[in-house]
């Protein structure tokens, strides 16, 4: 069992922009108006073929799949959200809080993972509790410790914790749950996404405590890693409005662990924490600034990890 993946699928953009049906309670969404949707698609498609080929210089196999446009999927290059892939061969569907994100459940996406040599054995699909308002938005909502067998999340308007409980018991999963806030104009709001406020690697974690007002919840959660050996690097709720927190440890072909962030993320970190994270897993980057701005998202929720096996 590993924590992390050596082979990544990404999607390119076809029709990027600012996703009003998002924008409700991602609050690190900005609107893009004076910018033409051609100039907005064209600058995260500049900024996605940049990333992927930075992954695939330090060895990181990654499946793309273009985004076909007949769909109005604006928020498409951000698949974790609506899969996920697991080393049993299942590949578990995510109810989607925003109805045109419904839209990037596409078949052609698995069948093109497949065709890179993955095998599909199983499907869980939880994407029929839409019609009950009822949203679990993939390793967004999730933040999985694979190895110790533990789950993570953040309740929000994307995070049902019903749904979430039982994800756990079919993948067999402890679940860690709590509550996230930042500050919204001066109010105290659910984070949208768990992985924006932490990131789980094998021999440590990075999480804004800061963002759990709960003693009792923020206790639990650093008991938990700690438990399970986990060094816990501290971010604060600036450094997660760069996405900071918005991390993913991956590996090489040849096994070798690094840690994707976006330049953004890096340049919010100080020196101390750079050199711890540096000590763990050399760190990768790339600027993802139009992607982050307009998308509310980075690095992390743009990789979906492919934990399946290889067709024997």
């Amino acid at each position: 069992m590993s924590q992390s993946a050596n082979a990544i699928l990404m999607i390119r953009p076809f029709g990027f922009r600012a996703n009003e049906q998002t924008a409700v309670n991602n609050y690190y969404q900005k609107n893009s108006e004076g910018m033409t949707a051609d100039a907005l698609n064209d600058a995260a498609q500049k900024e996605f073929d940049a990333f992927v080929k930075v992954l695939q210089k330090h060895e990181i196999q990654v499946i793309v799949y273009q985004d076909t446009g007949e769909q109005d999927t604006p928020d498409s290059l951000f698949p974790n959200n609506w899969l996920s892939f697991h080393e049993n061969g299942t590949v578990a569907l995510y109810p989607m809080f925003a109805e045109n994100r419904r839209l990037e459940r596409q078949e052609a996406v698995i069948e093109t993972v497949e065709a890179s040599g993955f095998e599909v054995k199983y499907f869980m699909d939880y994407s029929d509790a839409e019609k009950d308002q009822i949203f679990l938005e993939g390793t967004g909502s999730i933040v999985l410790d694979r190895v110790n067998r533990k789950a993570y999340c953040a309740l929000s308007p994307r995070a049902d914790e019903e749904l979430f409980i039982e994800f756990c018991e079919d993948f067999e999963y402890t679940p860690v749950v709590f509550h996230a806030n930042q500050t919204v104009n001066g109010k105290r709001l659910p984070i949208y996404h768990t992985n924006v406020m932490m990131s789980i690697a094998d021999r440590y974690a990075v999480v804004c405590l800061d963002a759990i007002d709960d003693k009792k919840e923020r206790r639990m959660l650093e008991k938990n890693l700690k438990f399970d050996g986990k060094k816990i690097i501290e971010l604060d709720e600036r450094q997660i409005a760069s996405f900071a927190g918005n991390m993913l440890q991956v590996l090489s072909k040849s096994g070798k662990s690094h840690l994707v962030m976006s330049q953004q993320a890096f340049d919010a970190l100080r020196s101390e924490q750079i050199n711890m994270l540096n000590a763990l897993d050399p760190i990768i980057t790339s600027s993802l600034s139009t992607i982050e701005t307009f998308g509310g998202g980075s690095a992390r929720c743009m990789m979906a990890e492919v934990f399946l096996p290889g067709v024997s």
